[in-house]
């Protein structure tokens, strides 16, 4: 968030130290991982889904509905979510595995939804601007005294009013950011609250996030300076957030029962992808013939060397749900990564008709049909992979494997295209300009792939990326 603001070297540290948890509660394997230089992005097209589902009825509560707001998932085990643009919530993976129930982690995307409809970042942005400006004319100020007092012969005097007149000044403006910004994290408190009450959910989860942080945090906050938090003291906003959330006329209403399968289903996912197996099952053991159980033992199966067993437990989960599309794409994923992409393409297929076309599972799809070798699949292939990557532009395995797609047809200007737009995504610049600059010498100047490539060659980085 920060990052696009430019401070001067010593108002940085200061000010990036007290802004950096503003907006925040507290900022997967193989197919879940985006590689690349800039967030460590997860992608999951079950996960975000749900994710959609729960965000849904909230945005159109506060009037969001139309702002094409997504919820990114982040490669961090830590509970936590933020908001770093007007267009994104980001929630770590660790605050879908953490949270026992959809109530749970939709109350803390409502929290977030707060601060998008409440303008919050344009603000805090505001703030922070008006605080650079004070900062340094404080500086100038001090630093002036500083300089006379040591044309003044030595006077220390002045000379320790000068530093005096550099250090109050910045004090008073980082404490004045920090009371602002707990100031909207209460707003965003009362505003969750209240977009909940609007789509008849419960407030509870919310309530209840934040007071396990609150008996996490009291040892660590004891004694400090409340003016010096970002957020107000746990104790005093979990209290705050109690008086409004029991007044919901929907404090103790449960999530529906089919949601709350989805919800344990993501948990098991997220905990066969990202956790050790032995964690893996000591939290699905055996014992436990649940739906979720037995999905998150196929999937730490699979990953872990036994495909034969993992394709047995797997077929067993397809005959209780024998319409579940993630249940076919975990098979075609396991036959893929198994090496035997021509086995994996008809559970894939069916993946991707069940899902009505998702694109991640579309671009799963495409690399089987590639790995095959097989060059019957390549017309398909790249007719399915232009698909996905049309409506889902920042995955960088539709165009790698868009690339082996036309580099086997023979057609090497789209291959060099497509390799370009992959490195591009990675955040691996450097890369993507010499591809695209060698994409330019085999395309027709002016031609729709021409314009492409120079694009490329002359593109700025992707947030978070460098030049490099």
């Amino acid at each position: 968030m920060l990052s696009s603001f430019a401070l001067r070297k010593k108002t940085t540290g200061l000010l990036a130290a007290t802004l950096a948890a503003a907006l925040t509660l507290a900022p997967l394997p193989r197919t879940w991982a985006q590689d690349g230089k800039g967030p460590p992005v997860l992608r999951d097209t079950e996960a975000e889904q749900l994710l959609r589902d729960y965000t849904r009825p909230v945005l159109r509560a506060a009037g969001l509905e139309k702002q094409n707001i997504q919820v990114v998932i982040i490669n961090d085990g830590s509970f936590n979510a933020f908001v770093a643009d007007g267009h994104r919530i980001f929630v770590n993976y660790g605050a879908m595995l953490q949270s026992e129930t959809p109530n749970q982690i939709i109350g803390v995307l409502a929290h977030e939804t707060g601060h998008l409809a409440g303008g919050h970042l344009a603000k805090l942005r505001e703030q922070l601007a008006q605080a650079q400006t004070q900062m340094i004319i404080a500086m100038l100020l001090g630093a002036g005294a500083v300089v006379a007092g040591a044309r003044g012969g030595g006077n220390n005097g002045l000379a320790s009013a000068g530093a005096a007149a550099v250090a109050g000044p910045q004090e008073m403006i980082r404490r004045s950011l920090l009371s602002y910004q707990r100031q909207q994290e209460e707003n965003a408190d009362r505003a969750g609250v209240k977009f909940l009450t609007m789509t008849q959910q419960s407030p509870r989860g919310m309530y209840e996030t934040f007071k396990r942080f609150t008996s996490e945090s009291l040892f660590a906050a004891r004694g400090a300076d409340p003016y010096l938090q970002s957020h107000p003291m746990p104790a005093e906003r979990v209290a705050a957030l109690e008086g409004i959330a029991r007044a919901s006329p929907y404090w103790d209403k449960k999530d529906d029962a089919a949601l709350q399968l989805r919800h344990d289903m993501i948990r098991a996912k997220i905990s066969a992808f990202m956790e050790r197996p032995d964690t893996v099952y000591r939290r699905y053991p055996l014992s436990n013939d649940s739906l979720p159980a037995r999905y998150a033992r196929a999937i730490a199966t699979y990953l872990h060397g036994d495909l034969h067993s993992a394709l047995s437990q797997i077929d067993s989960l397809l005959q209780a749900q024998p319409n579940n599309p993630y249940f076919y794409e975990l098979r075609g994923q396991a036959l893929l990564e198994g090496g035997r992409p021509a086995e994996a393409i008809a559970p894939l297929r069916k993946a991707v008709q069940l899902s009505n076309s998702a694109p991640l599972i579309e671009m799963l799809l495409g690399q089987a049909l590639v790995a095959t070798e097989n060059k019957a699949y390549t017309d398909e292939a790249i007719t399915i992979l232009r698909a996905a990557v049309a409506r889902e532009s920042e995955a960088p395995l539709g165009y790698a494997q868009l690339a082996m797609a036309y580099g086997r047809k023979g057609d090497y200007a789209e291959a060099d295209l497509a390799s370009a737009q992959a490195a591009f995504l990675r955040g691996d610049n450097k890369t993507a300009r010499e591809l695209a600059s060698r994409a330019k010498t085999r395309f027709a100047v002016g031609t729709p792939g021409w314009v492409k490539a120079d694009d490329i060659v002359s593109a700025k980085p992707l947030p978070g990326q460098s030049n490099n």
